[in-house]
């Protein structure tokens, strides 16, 4: 399913949302045999010409059907986790493009794609354009080390992949998270954006920052 907005009329820029599903981690440990079932949201970010997509998750032909024929300047992943970059290696070859992604998640990309590697590694602050609209890369550890989000400010927009959600901040149970560092991050990178901009993660529905900051004490608060 894909569905458009346009928060900013004054660009020909839109963002669109490609919702794709699909089961991890079958035979894993710890995981249910037939492993977990997972909705996955995948951001396309463009005009009628060109488009970056950001994450590539579970349904390569779906993405590439959204994309259409446009040309892709990029495929930027939020991080390493299975569900957000099992399609990459699919999608790349399909939309001739590059796979970006941050190195400290290589060893969990690993997991999925053995030693196949992505093209480029992602840095704090690297910026990627469509049309007249950046996209800013803003480090974001804690739910995975090489966690990060995409800052488009004249979308008024935040692509949080699993780092902030609707409710809180991103899952950290894992040994390589951190839920002091994924608090920092969120205080340090995405909450000191303006608070009517708009969240939209990697799962379910979207947000502002605004809504979220309140509940900034409560969560420290569980999480301790």
């Amino acid at each position: 399913m894909s569905q458009d907005t346009n928060p900013h009329p004054d660009t020909q820029i839109r963002i669109e949302r490609v919702l794709t599903a699909g089961t991890i981690g079958a035979g894993r440990p710890g995981l249910p045999a037939a492993g977990v079932f997972l909705e996955n949201n995948v951001w396309l970010v463009g005009d009628d010409a060109r488009v970056l997509v950001i994450d590539a998750a579970h349904d390569a032909a779906a993405i590439a059907d959204a994309v259409g024929d446009r040309e892709t300047l990029g495929i930027l992943l939020t991080h390493g986790h299975e569900d957000h970059v099992n399609a990459a290696l699919d999608l790349a070859q399909r939309l001739d493009t590059h796979l970006y992604l941050h190195p400290a998640d290589l060893f969990i990309w690993a997991d999925t794609h053995g030693d196949a590697l992505p093209d480029f590694e992602l840095a704090d602050g690297a910026v990627f354009q469509v049309g007249d609209v950046e996209l800013v890369t803003r480090h974001t550890p804690g739910h995975t080390p090489g966690s990060v989000c995409f800052v488009a400010p004249a979308l008024g927009t935040v692509f949080s992949g699993d780092t902030l959600f609707q409710g809180g901040p991103g899952a950290t149970r894992w040994e390589y998270s951190s839920f002091p560092e994924i608090i920092a991050s969120i205080q340090r990178e995405l909450f000191t954006l303006p608070s009517d901009m708009s969240v939209q993660p990697g799962h379910g529905a979207g947000t502002t920052v605004g809504n979220e900051q309140p509940a900034l004490d409560a969560w420290v608060a569980r999480g301790q």
